[in-house]
Order: structure tokens, then C-alpha cells, then sequence
């Protein structure tokens, strides 16, 4: 659902991120640790390169492609990948073995749901504030968590050591928060206002637009065109 990342006022090359893997590999790496963390849990120890490829929605020669980018092996011929030794590998690789304090920079009908999105604990982020302009909404607890006044912006960042924060403001108010945000030493954001941000190099964006991901939606039901999450085999190193 999301854009091409940013860094600072450029878009990230579309081939490459700035750790070296494709933009798209990248995109599934997350899909094949989401199959392998369900699989985990359900006491599964392997899976074959056909099932996990499939449940991810790829064919196994972008899986295959995918995995070579990572170094090292992860599974034995006609056994499987190893389930918990992959997860973990993919884990660490997309930094989620790594501490991110996230804050939610406005407590509307988005932030109020993504605070109590469980899937942010169960991957590792941690939500520690919730910031607000409206003194009305100030003062309100949200998933354990009392709103706080975004004149306390800065000074809350720092004591809680927020390293990610998640915008769901008015268009008019995201870059003022933005550079707010990145002025505090924040240099992770993702943002769901319907703008572009600038930003200084270091600074890692992604943009969050939901109706964009609709107008494309739209265009392949009027084309009559169905299930777009697998990918053919000619686009292995899209």
C-alpha cells in the first residue's frame, strides 16, 4: 500500500535502497516473514520453497532470487527452509531486532486506529506517545496512552527517545511537523498526509497514499484485470 520510500527530498532509486536490496525484494521480505512467523506459530519447522513462495503470492524463482541477496543458506533440497532460522534472519535484516520507540503525530480516526493496531507490538515497535493539536482530543487515553499537547512535541521525544514517528495530519500541517519532528532528531517518519515532504538527507520518508493505491485499484477493475499480487517470473529482478 505504500509509496517509494524517500530520503530527504529525493525519491530512493526504484532498483536499489540505500542498504543495497531492490525496492521490491524488499517490499517482499516483509510478506515472506509475515508466512514464516504464521507458520512458526502454528509448529510448522519447514517449508518448501513452492508452499512459502505461494503464500506470499510469488512464484519460487523470486523467492529463490530474493533469498540469494541475503547470503547464506537457509534450507536443504527436498526438506525445506529452515522456519525459525529464516524468520530470524529476515528479522534482523529488515532491523526489527532493533528498538523502535514509535510516536503518533495526530489522534484522529487513523491515529486513534493505528495505535491499536496489535501488529505493531507483535513486530517489535513500541508506541510510546500520541501527540495532538486539538485541545479538545489533549487528555484523552488511546490504547493506554494519554494524548499529549504537540506544543510538547520536541521536549516528549527526547525524554521517551522516539526514533519513528507516524503522521496522520492535514495536509496544511505535515511539513511544519515534519520539520518538527526531524528538528527533535527523529529520522524515521511514516506519513499518511496527502503531501511530499521535504526533508534532510539521513531522513527516511515513506508515504503512505490510499488513494493512489485506489485510483490503481480502479484501473485494473475497469481493465478487467484480477489478482495482481502474484508476480510473473520475467519480473524476478523488478
Amino acid at each position: 500500500m505504500t509509496d517509494a520510500s524517500e530520503t530527504g527530498t529525493n525519491r530512493l532509486d526504484d532498483d536499489a535502497t540505500g542498504r543495497g536490496l531492490p525496492e521490491a525484494t524488499l517490499e517482499r521480505l516483509t510478506v515472506y516473514l509475515r508466512v514464516l512467523n504464521a507458520a512458526e506459530s502454528e509448529g510448522t519447522p519447514t517449508l518448501s520453497s513452492d508452499v512459502l513462495a505461494g503464500a506470499a503470492g510469488v512464484n519460487s524463482a523470486i523467492l529463490r532470487k530474493d533469498l540469494s541477496l541475503l547470503g547464506g543458506s537457509f534450507g536443504r533440497r527436498g526438506v525445506g527452509y529452515d522456519v525459525p532460522r529464516l524468520a530470524e534472519h529476515l528479522a534482523t535484516t529488515l532491523g526489527l531486532r532493533e528498538r523502535w520507540r514509535v510516536a503518533i503525530v495526530g489522534a484522529g480516526n487513523l491515529g486513534r486506529a493505528l495505535a491499536g493496531y496489535a501488529g505493531l507490538r507483535h513486530n517489535g515497535f513500541e508506541l510510546t506517545a500520541i501527540f495532538d493539536m486539538d485541545p479538545d482530543v489533549v487528555g484523552r487515553t488511546i490504547n493506554g496512552l494519554v494524548v499529549r499537547p504537540a506544543e510538547s512535541l520536541e521536549a516528549d521525544i527526547e525524554a521517551e527517545q522516539v526514533n519513528m514517528a507516524v503522521m496522520t495530519l492535514p495536509g496544511t500541517a505535515a511539513q511544519r511537523v515534519c520539520d518538527r519532528l526531524v528538528a527533535a532528531g527523529v529520522r524515521n517518519i511514516l506519513n499518511f498526509a496527502p503531501v511530499v515532504l521535504q526533508a534532510p538527507d539521513g531522513v527516511n520518508i515513506r508515504k503512505v497514499d490510499m488513494s493512489r493505491e485506489l485510483q490503481i485499484l480502479a484501473y485494473y477493475a475497469h481493465q478487467g484485470i484480477g489478482h495482481q499480487d502474484a508476480v510473473p517470473a520475467e519480473d524476478v529482478d523488478a
